[in-house]
């Protein structure tokens, strides 16, 4: 055996030199190629639709978040729009109460002021008739005083009783009469 030694030896020994040093042998190009089928193969067909599967279930999680990101900002848009209006509107309405509000103190002041200058009116008449009745009771009592003084008086001057009522009227009517265009000629002088 020593031929199969030496050749073994002799193909150890080759020198392999130039391009040939950069290219693999070609038992070792087809040993190469057989295992990355195998490998290609069963990845194609176990482990790539694995990741695949994978992927796609990452793909619709992703979609899904976007989708109810999107129906979320969405509702959040509404309902920020809503809340605006609700503002606005509930603005609207209290400008509108504090308008009524300011419309009816108005309208309370000028009732009170109404009221107030009413009864002022109410009491100025009621005072005026206290008034006009207590001089009218004055001049009452007044007449009767006066009346019976200048009777008395009269009595004395003339000598003679004027006891009689009728007489005694008279007597007072045109004394009081005297009385009274003496005040007023005496008023109109001064004015």
């Amino acid at each position: 055996m020593p031929g199969t030694a030496g050749i073994l030896f002799a193909a150890e020994t080759e020198e392999v030199e130039g391009w040939r040093l950069l290219v693999p042998a070609g038992y070792d190009i087809l040993w190469s190629s057989v295992v990355l089928i195998v490998i290609g193969v069963v990845f194609y067909k176990l482990v790539l639709p694995k990741f695949q599967a994978v992927l796609d279930e990452r793909t619709e999680k992703i979609e899904g978040g976007l989708a109810k990101a999107a129906s979320a900002q969405q509702e959040a848009a509404a309902a920020k729009a809503e809340y605006e209006q609700q503002l606005q509107d509930a603005r609207a309405e209290a400008a509108r109460i504090r308008e009524d509000a300011r419309s009816e103190a108005g309208q309370i002041v000028a009732e009170a002021r109404e009221k107030a200058t009413a009864e002022a009116a109410r009491i100025a008449e009621t005072a005026q008739r206290q008034i006009e009745a207590e001089r009218q009771q004055a001049a009452v009592s007044l007449r009767a005083d006066v009346g019976s003084l200048a009777t008395e008086l009269a009595s004395k001057i003339v000598g003679e009783s004027l006891e009689d009522e009728a007489r005694r009227s008279r007597v007072v009517e045109r004394f009081l009469d005297d009385l009274d265009a003496q005040t007023t000629a005496t008023a109109g002088k001064g004015n």
